[in-house]
């Protein structure tokens, strides 16, 4: 029994699209093989046992497997202390958590990679008008602008931070909704040493999200100060039901704890009734997961590219992140591809995505997400804001082989408007 709807035309193409990408996923299983050699040492280290498995209750004292969790994230981020919640509601606000640990009221904050993704414009307070914003707060914002190559201008960025009261700087690892690269690892550490050659005390804060395990070093590794990210996005390796984390330097965690919990609390509180197991378990199948992801984002690339798309990053670029581009060039094919990708899922493939007004966001945003914890996009899914030029970002993919079905339903669904 197949998949209805996948028609002939797209799986002889599919087929010639795996075969031309077989070289990438041989480098894809490199980097997953570090780094699961990697994550398995810091379980050994830190001995990982049942016991830390077990919830807690109440104020959630002496959690061993809340600190135990947090003990390994941090070896795994490359930083000196975590603090890994199920209690974060999305990256977002772990991101948040992070920016606020680092910046107060007088600050300011300067964004060396350009305008941040939309969601994070409204925590800082460039659009929205939000209550709590770090605009509410008194701290002030400044961006430099990308190169013309998605590199980070690093002459631009030493002259504002000689020209301004900088007082932290944001990095965004992957592309958000735009068409700009996500940055390399290497490429942040570049910014890392700029920023300490001239505002030594500024801490480096990386938005992580979509780029953890796509390379065998994270930010930490390259002199980040504070990384953040969702559980439900790569570390989760599709098993963790909710949650972020932040990782870095161990002032900035306790700060960034006591903004979580409250001054004084911080991260030696919180239960965790239902446990841990998911959450160690996620992260040690998470360099498997994204490898898996990544394959499912080369094979769509080629497999797009062979039908005439324009796609980023194109199926033989370096990626730093799990998340594809395809410029579809219109509404109605962004809105077929979704329906797509909805119909070659697992969860809900019976249920037709439609464009709505999503908090957070300045214009309607499309969505597919059959997914088996709501929107975790290291399962495949794919959304675009409904605006030009009409591309789609996919993400996501637990198996490469059901994530491959998934894009040539959509692929045929196209094909199929033709």
């Amino acid at each position: 029994m197949g998949i209805v709807g996948i028609s002939d035309e797209v799986r002889a193409l599919s087929d010639t699209a795996h075969a031309d990408s077989l070289e990438q996923f041989a480098l894809i299983d490199e980097t997953a093989r570090a780094n699961a050699e990697k994550v398995l040492a810091a379980y050994q280290k830190h001995k990982v046992s049942e016991a830390c498995f077990a919830g807690s209750t109440g104020y959630g004292y002496d959690d061993k497997g809340r600190d135990t969790l947090d003990a390994v994230f941090a070896d795994v981020m490359g930083s000196g202390s975590a603090l890994v919640r199920a209690g974060f509601l999305n990256g977002t606000h772990a991101i948040a958590s992070a920016l606020f640990a680092a910046l107060r009221p007088g600050d300011r904050l300067l964004s060396a990679t350009g305008l941040p993704y939309d969601t994070i414009q409204g925590a800082i307070g460039i659009t929205g008008g939000h209550r709590g914003s770090l605009k509410e707060y008194g701290v002030k914002y400044s961006q430099v602008e990308l190169r013309g190559d998605g590199r980070c201008d690093i002459g631009a960025l030493a002259d504002a931070l000689c020209a301004s009261d900088v007082s932290a700087v944001f990095v965004q690892r992957s592309r958000g909704y735009s068409e700009r690269r996500a940055l390399p690892v290497a490429e942040i550490g570049e910014i890392c040493e700029a920023v300490r050659s001239i505002r030594p005390g500024a801490p480096v804060i990386v938005d992580n999200c979509y780029g953890e395990f796509t390379e065998t070093i994270e930010p930490g590794d390259a002199g980040a100060d504070i990384v953040a990210g969702s559980l439900i996005k790569n570390p989760g390796g599709g098993l963790a039901p909710a949650g972020g984390y932040v990782a870095g330097r161990a002032d900035l965690i306790e700060a960034a704890a006591n903004r979580l919990a409250a001054p004084g609390i911080g991260a030696g509180a919180g239960a965790a009734p239902g446990g841990h197991r998911l959450l160690f378990q996620g992260l040690f199948m998470a360099p498997h997961t994204v490898a898996q992801a990544m394959k499912t984002a080369v094979f769509c690339s080629r497999l797009f590219e062979l039908m005439g798309y324009e796609t980023s990053p194109g199926y033989r670029e370096h990626r730093s992140d799990i998340i594809q581009s395809v410029e579809l060039g219109s509404r109605r094919l962004l809105e077929l591809f979704c329906r797509g990708i909805q119909a070659g899922s697992p969860v809900d493939a019976y249920v037709t995505p439609e464009a709505w007004d999503m908090p957070g966001y300045d214009c309607p945003v499309i969505m597919a997400a059959g997914t088996f914890v709501q929107g975790a996009s290291i399962e495949l899914s794919a959304d675009g804001p409904m605006r030009e030029p009409y591309r789609v970002y996919l993400q996501g993919g637990l198996s490469y082989e059901s994530g491959r079905l998934g894009i040539m339903t959509a692929a045929s669904m196209l094909g199929a408007s033709d």
